[in-house]
């Protein structure tokens, strides 16, 4: 397995105390071993599974406010993916969203933190939560909706009368345990038992938290902390796990937790993904689907307006992301399966998938995950010389 490739035979290298410091590798550090047996990419299946819902594309679209709306919902949802509505945003502060999402995107950059502070500070109303996932489900989608753990449950009973499909429980880091002498911390076990949905829970990115986490009686389980491209979570709390290492620890902990209990987690590796490459490392390394950010905020049918930022951007007092301008490079179908005339992986994103997953070998997302995976810190220059040059 992809797992025992990238892990076996290395040490940890201890340090002071009962600290130790072990490799970690991104996209960038790793290379997909080809196959002995190729498969025709029109023949490749990349259809995955959560709950009782199956989906054509192995994507999902992040709950953040430059990339979903009701609309953009609809729009993936037609195509085969899914896409999570922020139940915090401005799409459940504001009866019309396009007034505050055009002043984001007109903001100046030394302005647009403090802005996006501002206009995060309405509350949440509870009839636009209703209003929005009704919206979805008029479309004729599957309808999902995205809550952070302290409003999970009162933002989820709501979102269950209003007919969501999936529900979504997504913090920096979140894990199955929590300490604190506030008290009112979410159970997940409880809440996954009276939730009459399948119940996604991110984000994560190691073994034993990934194990207790599933142990609760989730659906689906996000990996990455901070890997983003509008997150700045790493640069502030110096916390996270590279994608392929945080990807692979956590579908060891999937591996095992079925052979125990015989129940399969789906994992769902969330952010630093930009190319079809990167995408198809995510899976061989363990993923049943990815969830993107920037790349959707960059389709003329996001609500960003080429803008781009993440959850933690508004806090009022820890700011943990910045608001970056991707751009308007396409649509959504150019996105995900082109056609295209770009040669940086960057669009045709399904297509990519499609052709790797049949150089390696695999028919479907599950063959993939057994796919050889080598660490090759020289992927991307060797032999590469003119392209590096023509990019000065």
């Amino acid at each position: 397995m992809a797992t025992e490739q990238l892990t076996s035979g290395t040490a940890d290298l201890h340090v002071s105390g009962s600290a130790r410091l072990r490799p970690a590798y991104g996209f960038d550090d790793v290379a997909l071993v080809p196959g002995s047996l190729t498969i025709d990419p029109e023949d490749v299946d990349l259809s995955w599974q959560i709950g009782r819902y199956r989906f054509a594309l192995p994507v999902l679209a992040a709950a953040m406010d430059g990339v979903v709306d009701p609309a953009f919902a609809i729009a993936l949802g037609r195509l085969g993916g899914l896409a999570v509505l922020n139940l915090e945003g401005l799409q459940t502060r504001y009866e019309d969203p396009s007034e505050p999402l055009a002043a984001i995107a007109e903001a100046p950059a030394e302005r647009a933190t403090e802005l996006l502070q501002e206009l995060y500070r309405p509350p949440v109303r509870p009839d636009l939560i209703r209003r929005r996932i009704q919206q979805i489900k008029e479309g004729g989608v599957v309808a999902a909706a995205s809550a952070t753990p302290a409003n999970a449950a009162e933002y989820g009973r709501i979102a269950v009368d209003a007919g969501v499909d999936i529900f979504v429980v997504q913090s920096t880091v979140t894990s199955a345990r929590h300490r604190s002498r506030a008290g009112g911390y979410l159970s997940l076990r409880d809440f996954c038992r009276w939730m009459p949905v399948p119940v996604i829970v991110g984000n994560c990115v190691s073994y034993s938290a990934a194990l207790e986490l599933m142990e609760t009686g989730i659906a689906g389980l996000l990996v990455g902390v901070g890997p983003g491209a509008a997150c700045t979570s790493r640069e502030v709390l110096g916390v996270g796990v590279p994608q392929v290492t945080a990807t692979m620890e956590c579908a060891a902990a999937r591996r095992d937790f079925r052979a125990r209990t015989g129940r399969y987690v789906p994992i769902i590796t969330d952010g630093g993904m930009r190319t079809g490459g990167d995408i198809a490392k995510a899976v061989a390394a363990g993923a049943d689907a990815v969830m993107l950010g920037s790349p959707f905020a960059q389709t003329v049918e996001a609500p960003g307006r080429g803008h781009h930022w993440g959850m933690a951007t508004p806090h009022a007092a820890l700011p943990r992301g910045t608001r970056i301008r991707v751009g308007v490079q396409c649509t959504l179908e150019q996105l995900l399966f082109g056609p295209t005339s770009r040669t940086d992986g960057t669009q045709n994103l399904m297509g990519a998938l499609r052709t790797s997953m049949g150089m390696c070998g695999a028919a479907n997302i599950g063959e993939m995950h057994a796919v050889d995976m080598v660490i090759a810190p020289s992927i991307k220059t060797e032999g590469k010389i003119w392209q590096l040059a023509r990019a000065f």
